[in-house]
């Protein structure tokens, strides 16, 4: 990682993400940088001692209690988790705070959103400060629930959620932790597939469960890639679940059907993965730069980016995640603890990433997954 004057690019950049949507003062405090620090959080208060000792005063050794509800547990949840708590673990050791960390998951798939509602009814029954959510639930009925849990003094922050699709005067949440899946993460992919394939192709799509946000935002991005690069075809689309297996069975069965595909598009990760093994299954070609069937998903998991470097999987679109648990908690803490506001919607950067950049987007998130401390169970 790049170093000026003691300072981390990727500092510099997650700052000036974080100035611009509210969060400035909390940031900046962490901006200096010593990759040699004990405490495993990558910084060095020393130059910001004032402004530390002036928030651990205010601090007063206060308890935060977190809820965490991820639609299922996966590895991009767990990434974003650790992330969380590799902020949370820098802010312990500099303003003096303790966590109380609770992580649970609905049972079941991204449609098992009854769960979610229970738990977020638990945490605000016993007076949490902050509940971070993502869900597959219906708009509506969450944002009911959230402006509840408001009424009884309990925070609701969402993360990794399609909020941009809804009108922001109608959500009940402090803030909106992610990215906006339109137009950076569909259209970036279908950029990239238009862009490899010099404009001609045919291609295979494997979506989320229909009616899900995240297909429906991601939809709407690559289609606009489709029509700006009409040279490229979609001859077969089948539903993946968000799972690898399911993924796996899609990809299968649409290959046995269309036999000459140029690229695969998973519309998360995981899908894509199960597209690759089909491409593995069916004896064809992984895509070798200039010819073979291409693949590309979204999330930026580790396991992803191995398969990329393996050459199994072409490329995917890193979401943040990393980013996203970082910011979460600099919200929470900005919010629920100093008291200050920050905007609805903080979208971090997203990137599509492949051979020629993989290894730094690895190496960040296995930074975040590498915790000094782990919270909760």
């Amino acid at each position: 990682m790049t170093k000026t004057d003691g300072i981390s690019r990727r500092m510099v950049l997650r700052t000036g993400t974080l100035v611009g949507a509210g969060i400035g003062a909390v940031a900046l405090a962490g901006c200096t940088a010593d990759a040699g620090s004990s405490t495993g959080g990558g910084f060095d208060n020393t130059a910001t001692k004032g402004y530390d000792d002036a928030v651990k005063k205010l601090v007063a050794g206060r308890e935060i209690k977190v809820g965490f509800t991820p639609p299922v547990l996966s590895e991009n949840f767990t990434q974003i988790e650790h992330a969380a708590w590799q902020k949370m673990y820098e802010y312990e050791q500099r303003f003096g705070c303790t966590w109380v960390w609770e992580r649970q998951a609905p049972v079941g798939d991204f449609n098992a959103v009854q769960g979610t509602l229970g738990i977020v009814q638990s945490w605000v029954s016993r007076e949490f400060d902050a509940i971070a959510v993502c869900t597959g639930a219906n708009f509506a009925t969450v944002q009911s629930l959230y402006q509840d849990a408001s009424a009884k003094g309990v925070k609701i922050y969402q993360f990794n959620q399609p909020a941009e699709l809804y009108p922001e005067e109608e959500l009940r949440t402090v803030t909106n932790v992610g990215y906006d899946n339109r137009w950076q993460s569909g259209y970036l992919a279908g950029t990239y597939i238009a862009e490899k394939l010099g404009g001609s192709g045919n291609i295979l799509q494997i979506w989320g469960p229909s009616g899900s946000d995240w297909t429906r935002g991601r939809k709407i991005g690559f289609d606009k890639a489709l029509a700006e690069n009409p040279g490229i075809k979609v001859v077969g689309e089948a539903d993946g679940g968000y799972v690898r297996d399911k993924g796996f069975a899609a990809a299968q069965d649409l290959l046995t059907k269309n036999s000459d595909v140029n690229a695969i598009y998973g519309e998360n990760e995981e899908m894509a993965l199960g597209a690759s093994q089909a491409i593995d299954q069916a004896g064809l070609k992984h895509w070798d730069g200039s010819d073979g069937i291409l693949t590309i998903g979204a999330d930026g998991l580790v396991s992803g980016y191995d398969q990329i470097s393996a050459g199994k999987l072409s490329a995917t679109v890193d979401i943040g995640g990393v980013d996203q648990g970082q910011n979460l908690i600099e919200a929470i803490f900005a919010t629920a603890v100093l008291g200050e506001t920050v905007t609805q919607l903080i979208n971090n950067p997203t990137q599509v990433v492949d051979k020629s950049n993989v290894d730094w987007h690895r190496e960040y998130t296995k930074w975040a997954l590498d915790v000094p401390k782990k919270y909760g169970a």
